[in-house]
């Protein structure tokens, strides 16, 4: 398992997690919880106009698999958009359930995670990143609205 699961680009990935930290007041946040190890992920997101991640942030507190996937994300996360992401969350969840591909374009860099499959306690890790910054961007994306509905009543 250990030679299988965490090869040097895994390893890699997990040690150097981009846009590490938190972002002050975010339009957005997501945090996801891997019960079974405790592995977790917060995500700070805000969005332009058109809904496109402009500043991205993460606090990653997870195993090596965990951590592995919250690098791939945080290479991708600015300039994504919310089918995006929700297509790139699906995409893993058919790989790592269903034999599938997994994620392409943005990231697809989370194939890297195919192996897991043959792990399922180890599946709920390898996904807090996606899924935080999943409902990061959602939580943004009714801040825009409320905030456009709060200005078209103001008027």
């Amino acid at each position: 398992m250990i030679d299988d699961l965490y090869s040097a680009r895994i390893l890699s990935l997990a040690a150097n997690l981009p846009h590490a930290g938190r972002l002050s007041a975010p339009e957005g946040t997501g945090e996801k919880i891997a019960k079974l190890c405790g592995s977790r992920a917060i995500v700070d997101v805000d969005l332009d106009e058109n809904g496109q991640v402009v500043r991205f942030a993460q606090d990653v507190k997870a195993c090596a698999l965990g951590q592995a996937g919250a690098g791939v994300v945080g290479e991708a996360a600015i300039g994504s958009r919310l089918a995006e992401i929700e297509a790139a969350r699906d995409a893993m969840l058919a790989m790592l359930k269903s034999g599938g591909e997994g994620p392409e374009g943005r990231f697809e860099g989370l194939r890297i995670l195919k192996q897991v499959a043959d792990y399922p306690a180890r599946h709920a890790s390898s996904m807090v990143a996606i899924e935080a910054l999943l409902d990061a961007v959602r939580q943004a994306l009714k801040h825009h609205t409320d905030t456009r509905t709060n200005i078209a009543g103001a008027a």
